[in-house]
């Protein structure tokens, strides 16, 4: 058998430039960003038990990311209102290409593939007023930026395509910043919406929130194999209030289903949830919060299910039949019917979010 470092050096010799696929970095199941010990950043790639099989340097802090359906390649974003966003060779930790955002844009953090990793979608918003714009970068050729759409919303935070491989939906999160502070500036006028769109900006629906919700802002979402979309919330209007955090919604339904947990529970996620997923199984649905220090569980008609406690847990991702939670003091955990067991343990905060990879 050649060794693979040969068999790539040959390979080069030859002329012929290898693509890699997530196989060639030990299949990874999720990547997330983290703050390291030393106060720099990174991507990390992570197994299924939480084992780093690869990082690789950020220029500053990240939120989530994308991860090529096919190709070793991730899309880091910075955390919003960011400008810079890049695309990684998670074998070597080169860094591929830059994306910077077009004048008076800002990325938000989030960005998906789509038609098999040909397009990168990017969730944006124009610097002053914070209007909505999904960005359009053609992957097949150099990440060059071919075009952008309205989001129909202001500041879209977090996107997903729908199992029919043609629809979006759209988390717009209704506010309105400062691009240099991150002041919030509309929250007693903001009117989060979750939109579907096709991937020319036409919309086919769109939902608002009952008028005492408006300043619930629809920020992250997760979806089931059969399109069902679940909604993470973050509440913008006075203290000490409990509004319901996590919307469940299917294209075609006149109203989200709103899930809330009892008083006292709702009350100690403190109105806040950071991350939003569904089990493999679909059977269950649960969202964070890491400033109650809890992951609350939910059937998928809004059921509350139960409570698993966890100081500063943020990241949640589908693991099984169950979720895998980070947090950030290094920890990873992994939630099965309520049972919390420890996963692994790395030398750095995590940041929000825990992205599945399709390997």
């Amino acid at each position: 058998m050649i060794p693979r470092r040969a068999f790539l050096a040959s390979l080069l010799a030859a002329g012929a430039a290898p693509t890699l696929g997530w196989a060639d970095v030990g299949n990874p199941s999720y990547i997330a960003a983290a703050k390291l010990g030393d106060g720099s950043f990174a991507l990390f790639g992570l197994a299924a038990d939480g084992a780093q099989r690869f990082q690789v340097p950020l220029p500053a802090r990240g939120h989530a990311g994308a991860g090529h359906p096919t190709r070793a390649i991730a899309v880091a974003f910075a955390r919003r209102p960011g400008t810079f966003a890049l695309v990684l060779d998670c074998a070597s930790g080169e860094v591929l290409h830059r994306l910077h955002a077009p004048d008076n844009r800002h990325f938000n953090g989030h960005g998906i593939f789509v038609d098999g990793g040909a397009v990168l979608l990017t969730a944006e918003q124009v610097s002053e007023g914070s209007a909505g714009r999904i960005g359009v970068w053609d992957a097949d050729k150099g990440f060059k930026r071919i075009g952008e759409f309205d989001s129909h919303g202001i500041g879209p935070h977090d996107l997903r395509l729908l199992p029919d491989g043609e629809t979006l939906v759209i988390a717009n999160g209704g506010i309105q910043t400062d691009p240099h502070t991150r002041a919030k500036l509309n929250t007693e006028t903001m009117r989060p919406n979750l939109t579907y769109m096709d991937q020319q900006g036409n919309v086919l629906e769109q939902y608002e929130l009952d008028e005492d919700l408006h300043q619930n802002s629809i920020r992250h979402l997760a979806m089931r194999e059969d399109g069902l979309i679940a909604f993470a919330m973050q509440w913008e209007g006075e203290e000490n209030a409990a509004p319901p955090l996590l919307g469940l919604h299917r294209r075609g339904w006149d109203a989200p289903v709103l899930a809330e947990a009892p008083l006292a529970d709702e009350l100690a996620m403190d109105a806040y949830a950071g991350s939003v997923a569904f089990t493999g199984s679909g059977e269950e649905v649960a969202i964070t919060s890491p400033r109650g220090g809890r992951v609350h569980r939910f059937a998928p008609d809004g059921t509350f299910l139960g409570v698993v406690s966890r100081t500063d847990v943020c990241g949640l991702a589908t693991h099984g039949n169950g979720f895998l939670a980070s947090d950030g003091l290094g920890g990873l955990i992994t939630i099965e019917n309520g049972e919390a067991r420890p996963a692994n343990r790395a030398d750095c905060a995590w940041d929000n979010h825990i992205v599945p990879l399709s390997v």
